[in-house]
């Protein structure tokens, strides 16, 4: 499908850097990969293995970023040294809680395994305390109803009070308490919310699930159905365009605190490039959110991850 009229309202999306080869980076984040170790971990949870130098509890975080937020882990490699275990630890304990709703049939038994992470989150505080304070709050119980959101206001929301969560404990990881990094926090975790969302379309759709927000949606006239139907009339297109334009604005603002944000809080953000990526992609593909190439990996994100960690900037 060709583009339409729809990416010149973004304008260019920045990804990539000229004059990569003008002086040999350190060594990088692949160098980084083949490091790590890679043992097959079963599915079992992170509660499993207790204590804090438990064997194996640092290979299943590792495992399951690796295979349930691919993203955030290449992110997470990163980061400084002295950070990147507890991050993993942090987002892997989010990866738990993300899977909760898709693991269980009936709504009683989600409450019950989200009650059981709070309940692990004090038992961390009072029995084996992390190296650094872990006071994320865990995800609203009403999301296990399986609602769309009203409107992007309530996507955003929700954003807020889970990728933006994230993004502040790690800046707290990182040892930085600056407002301007807040509020770029702020902006990254609610475009990340949003273009999760829309990443997760197609699979909820196979689900007979639709979680985009209604408002937009009955703006341009579309039901649930014609996204269960995988219609790719331009009203769905529309819809898919809106919401991305959404988290396009949450990036320029982000981005306007760049000068202001202090230098070591720019490895918190390199989420920011995967996020660019899928809307420079979805904007190619003229906002088709059922298109095969949306449910790709680009190769090259670990490259330009790291050519991003090393411009030090997001």
């Amino acid at each position: 499908m060709a583009a339409s009229a729809h990416g010149s309202v973004w304008g260019p999306l920045r990804l990539g850097i000229p004059g990569l080869c003008c002086r040999r980076p350190p060594l990088g984040l692949y160098a980084r990969m083949r490091r790590l170790p890679g043992p097959e971990v079963s599915g079992r949870s992170v509660a499993a293995a207790s204590g804090p130098g438990a064997w194996g509890t640092d290979h299943y975080c590792l495992e399951l970023l690796r295979k349930r937020d691919y993203e955030g882990y290449l992110c997470s490699l990163l980061l400084p040294a002295e950070s990147r275990s507890s991050v993993f630890a942090l987002r892997a304990f989010n990866v738990e809680l993300a899977q909760v709703k898709d693991s269980v049939s009936e709504k009683t038994i989600g409450l019950m395994r989200m009650q059981f992470w709070k309940k692990t989150v004090e038992d961390i505080y009072c029995d084996n305390p992390p190296h650094q304070p872990v006071a994320i709050e865990l995800w609203k119980e009403k999301n296990l109803d399986d609602k769309a959101y009203r409107n992007i206001k309530e996507l955003e929301n929700y954003a807020e009070n889970t990728q933006s969560s994230l993004l502040y404990l790690t800046l707290e990881i990182l040892g930085i308490k600056d407002l301007h990094a807040d509020h770029a926090a702020s902006h990254i975790g609610k475009a990340q919310g949003i273009v999760t969302c829309l990443r997760a379309t197609p699979y909820h759709g196979s689900r007979r699930k639709v979680f985009l927000p209604m408002d937009i949606c009955m703006l341009h006239g579309v039901s649930q159905e014609d996204f269960l139907r995988r219609n790719q009339d331009k009203n769905v297109r529309d819809v898919i365009y809106d919401i991305a334009s959404q988290a396009h604005l949450h990036l320029k603002h982000a981005r306007s605190f760049h000068k202001t944000v202090p230098v070591k809080a720019f490895p918190a953000f390199l989420q920011t490039v995967s996020l660019e990526d899928f809307l420079k992609k979805i904007q190619r593909v003229d906002f088709d959110i059922f298109h095969p190439s949306l449910q790709q990996k680009n190769t090259l994100l670990p490259l330009y991850l790291y050519i991003q960690s090393w411009r030090k900037t997001y």
